[in-house]
């Protein structure tokens, strides 16, 4: 099982893999074949970053049987999905904050990221897992009075991107088992929500071949693969964990 992660360490940017409490160091991209460089560091002498820095950051909405049944939604025929501006990442450890001037609630949206490895455009489903580097940790965080605020328009990119509201990480698993993974949401020590990935209408493969087929993703893109039942409004002063067996847990306290 091998868990890549970004971080700061004597004001550099480095990578590596994390053993447990320790960082074996990398040097080199960590898309095109990065070399170790027989050095480790601790996990508490650095400052944990976002894992990548995509360059798109896509969430997919109505991805889950049950939450469809549950909402009286349609089974979609190809990926719904909106745009996060990448303004919006947050670190494991970082803090969620209120927009100025927005008195609404937050909701959170535990949800798995997929990380490409390569430039993909147009790839077949068979193809698919050849340009996937890795899953994360997503959450999905949201103005949920801003996505209806205007009757004529529904404003994803609005409600989903102001700064803190994409936390991701910590990690990224490049061996991850998607098809029996669940995931969970954990707020002040509750659970919320708790799914099963393979529950999903478009499996990661489909995902990553149906979106190439509109856009071209490049090395580090996200694709957050949308939620199922449970997602909710975050307390003020909360801490939230993602927590996906096999990739880890992501933390995060809302200042509200």
């Amino acid at each position: 099982m091998t868990n890549w992660v970004r971080f700061e360490h004597e004001d550099k940017i480095r990578i590596g893999v994390l053993h447990g409490d320790t960082i074996e160091l990398y040097r080199g991209s960590l898309f095109c074949s990065p070399v170790a460089v027989d050095d480790e560091v601790p996990l508490e002498a650095v400052e944990l970053l976002t894992p990548v820095s995509p360059k798109t950051f896509l969430g997919l909405w109505n991805n889950f049987h049950e939450r469809a049944e549950a909402e009286g939604l349609n089974t979609p025929a190809h990926p719904l999905y909106f745009a996060k501006t990448s303004s919006c990442l947050l670190h494991d450890g970082g803090t969620i904050v209120r927009p100025q001037g927005y008195d609404g609630n937050l909701i959170y949206e535990a949800e798995l990221g997929i990380v490409i490895g390569q430039r993909c455009y147009r790839v077949k489903e068979l193809a698919a897992p050849d340009y996937i580097f890795g899953y994360t940790c997503v959450n999905d965080i949201g103005a949920g009075a801003w996505l209806t605020a205007d009757d004529s328009f529904t404003q994803w990119t609005r409600a989903k991107s102001a700064p803190t509201f994409g936390p991701i990480g910590p990690v990224i698993n490049t061996q991850f088992d998607f098809a029996n993974a669940r995931i969970q949401a954990i707020v002040n020590g509750e659970v919320k929500q708790d799914y099963a990935v393979a529950d999903m209408v478009f499996s990661p493969p489909q995902i990553v071949s149906k979106v190439s087929h509109d856009m071209t993703l490049f090395p580090g893109d996200v694709i957050a693969c949308g939620t199922s039942v449970g997602a909710g409004p975050i307390p003020s002063g909360a801490e939230v964990e993602i927590h996906i067996e096999g990739i880890g847990t992501l933390r995060n306290t809302f200042e509200g």
